[in-house]
């Protein structure tokens, strides 16, 4: 069987995975993000949203497999880019709610990077391989109130999600739609996901019995 090891704390992503098929272990990295950008930034000069999403999906899925052998280990990492500005999970409540008054009754594209790594023995079926991408999708913002908006930051999910909002949880009256793909926006696009692992050898419907099996197994011990 082939183990799956999710490199993010995001249960939003785990739960995308399982509904999927999968069921994937979850191992939270130790990359300090703010040290990784301002290092990619020294590196290659200025990003642009979706490089900062995909450099530290690389960086949590590379801390990972470096602590974890003869698995696939999946990076994410998700940036909301409005207006050529690149926003992360917001700092404070108040940094939520001068997010919320510039996106109402706008757009901008979350991207999504993603990254994989392959610490499989050659022996069975392991290529070394790393590699990833980044996928974009377009998101539509309702004309929330100031009460709207405040209301919502006080449930605290903003603070715990890049771009500031879901569209799985509370915040998902206050997309009024998207263009591309919707998993992408919850945390990890499943259709580019598919297409990374099949690099590296290994097709969606193989996980998924792997998983199933894992469980079976897991039940009868």
């Amino acid at each position: 069987m082939t183990s799956l090891v999710l490199a993010s704390a995001s249960p939003a992503r785990r739960r995308l995975l399982a509904a999927a098929g999968l069921e994937p272990s979850v191992v939270v990295s130790n990359v300090d993000e703010t040290a990784v950008t301002a290092a990619a930034l020294e590196t290659y000069g200025e990003l642009v949203a979706e490089d900062v999403a995909l450099v530290l999906a690389r960086a949590k899925a590379e801390d990972v497999a470096d602590q974890i052998d003869d698995a696939i280990i999946v990076g994410c990492d998700s940036v909301l880019d409005l207006d050529g500005e690149i926003h992360g999970k917001p700092s404070s409540p108040a940094e939520a709610i001068s997010r919320w008054r510039q996106m109402r009754g706008r757009s901008g594209v979350l991207h999504t990077g993603h990254w994989v790594v392959d610490t499989r023995d050659e022996a069975q079926g392991g290529t070394g391989a790393t590699l990833g991408a980044t996928a974009s999708t377009t998101v539509h913002f309702a004309k929330l109130t100031d009460d709207e908006i405040e209301a919502y930051v006080e449930t605290g999910e903003p603070l715990r999600v890049a771009g500031a909002f879901t569209l799985d949880g509370l915040g998902a009256p206050y997309v009024i739609g998207i263009e591309g793909d919707p998993s992408n926006v919850v945390g990890i696009s499943l259709p580019l996901l598919r297409e990374l692992l099949m690099e590296v050898g290994l097709q969606w419907h193989e996980l998924r019995t792997s998983a199933h099996q894992g469980a079976q197994g897991r039940r009868d011990s």
